[in-house]
């Protein structure tokens, strides 16, 4: 679940407040090392009313996407054999649960901006850092955000990829799914990751 987070750290955020729940889309960067089951901290525009209208006796609910795909009948190898297959959908997702913390802090923000662009420039041949752009440029953009922290007390999963069929539909669907985008081969990965009796998953 911690990997998926990783992988995928725009969750939406569902919050309640006074006019009801409320859902935000905003980037988490976790700290696995914090609490239990990890912490996951951001940043919301100041303008942004969560930080200030949530009801913050209430847990909210971080809700990550993971791969997720449709899967045509067409795809398994037992359509040719006695064509009783149906479509479905593929997804891997995670739902992070917690009490919202606020911190209006310049130095806590920056440190949780600099944490979550050295992650997500890691990949890069020439990483992009805060330090890069002039500070009283940094200083000004960073007084406009306001730092969030979702210590967690829940953590669930669910991974639906295939693991109900036969060896023979997920083979077929694995080759099928390789031939596309990134986002197809990613469900294949997990495919053949969680087909059962599998003795050495990818």
């Amino acid at each position: 679940m911690h990997q998926l987070v990783r992988a995928h750290p725009l969750c939406t955020l569902v919050t309640l407040s006074d006019d009801g729940l409320l859902a935000n889309y905003i980037p988490m960067l976790l700290r696995p090392q914090d609490g239990t089951l990890g912490t996951l901290v951001g940043h919301v525009a100041r303008a942004n009313s969560v930080w200030r209208a949530t009801n913050f006796e209430v847990p909210v609910l971080a809700l990550f996407q993971g791969p997720q795909h449709y899967i045509s009948p067409s795809l398994y190898a037992t359509k040719a054999e006695h064509g009783k297959v149906v479509p479905t959908w593929n997804y891997a997702v995670v739902q992070a649960r917690g009490r919202l913390t606020v911190h209006d802090d310049a130095d806590w923000v920056r440190q949780q901006v600099t944490e979550l662009t050295q992650q997500q420039e890691a990949a890069r041949a020439k990483p992009w850092a805060v330090s890069d752009a002039p500070r009283d440029y940094t200083d000004t953009m960073i007084k406009a955000i306001v730092g969030i922290e979702i210590a967690l007390t829940q953590l669930s999963g669910k991974w639906k990829v295939s693991q109900n069929q036969v060896l023979a539909n997920q083979d077929s669907l694995v080759q099928a799914l390789q031939q596309g985008n990134a986002d197809n081969q990613a469900m294949a990965q997990l495919v053949r990751s969680f087909a059962p009796g599998r003795s050495n998953p990818a």
